[in-house]
């Protein structure tokens, strides 16, 4: 970021030290799973939707740690869902891109964002099978196994490689209308079946630009926020709270406004001066 980090109150800073820490741990669990996973049990829970052993062992990790360490928090996990109020919850996907994981193909991640009154402060990603950590704290930017990243300096469609997400939760035809779209700006469009990382991709400057147009908040929450600290252009959070997705849109500066267009996915309005000038930047 271009703009000096934000003092950060004691409250946050303990969380995001927990955040780490727990990432890491669960991550361990999850590498085991993924080489021992010829054993596993896998489950549908619906169409393209897996369901593993190790998706449950993490979650339960994650859940028992956070209520040892914080016990008046709140929980909100893929697997086993959760009452909340957005004043102070964790939000948690296990094993993001689970059908990889079940393939015995090395993408897949753990993401863990925390909220508060509705504003995610802290969102961690972690690849173990890659042994890559992003991690972001609000106003802090955002960085990979320590070192500070950025989105690409992409600025033209004939440069850019975009990857377009999917969820049976809206109409094939409407995916395809998106990627044409995109394909006719000229841009290369590519899909690796993990939102998060995904996400994380935009942030570190791989991937120009994620769109899906329904995406669960333990799916977005902690790659939104990466991509914003590290300087790109997000759409806002779904408007009907936690428990409720909706259409999800990271991309670099130069292209938003296009991008947004082709998919029809709003972009969030910049908060303030600071935010205006680093993204012109």
């Amino acid at each position: 970021m271009n703009q000096a980090a934000k003092p950060a109150d004691k409250q946050i800073i303990d969380r995001a030290e927990l955040c780490l820490s727990i990432a890491q741990s669960a991550g361990r669990i999850a590498l085991d799973g993924f080489r021992r996973r010829e054993s596993e049990e896998i489950a549908m829970k619906g169409s393209q939707d897996f369901l593993t052993e190790t998706d449950a062992a993490v979650e339960a990790h994650l859940k028992e740690r956070l209520a040892e360490a914080l016990p008046e928090d709140e929980f909100l996990g893929e697997e086993t869902g959760g009452a909340v109020s957005g004043r102070s919850v964790w939000v948690v996907d296990p094993i993001d891109g689970t059908a990889n994981f079940a393939r015995g193909i090395p993408h897949f991640c753990i993401s863990i964002a925390y909220v508060r009154d509705g504003i995610t402060e802290i969102g961690a990603i972690y690849a173990p099978a890659t042994k890559e950590l992003w991690f972001a704290r609000r106003g802090a930017g955002a960085t990979c196994n320590d070192r500070p990243i950025h989105v690409a300096g992409t600025r033209s469609f004939s440069a850019a490689c975009l990857e377009l997400g999917w969820s049976n939760r809206r109409p094939q035809k409407d995916y395809l209308t998106v990627m044409n779209r995109l394909l006719d700006y000229g841009a290369n469009v590519r899909r690796a079946a993990s939102g998060a990382l995904g996400l994380a991709y935009v942030a570190d400057g791989r991937s120009d630009g994620y769109a899906e147009l329904h995406m669960n908040a333990w799916d977005c929450l902690a790659g939104l926020l990466l991509v914003e600290e590290a300087g790109g252009r997000v759409s806002d959070l779904p408007a009907d709270g936690l428990g409720q997705g909706g259409p999800v849109l990271a991309v670099v500066p130069a292209l938003a406004s296009e991008v947004s267009a082709a998919t029809g996915i709003p972009l969030a309005s910049l908060s303030n001066e600071t935010d205006r000038a680093r993204m012109s930047a």
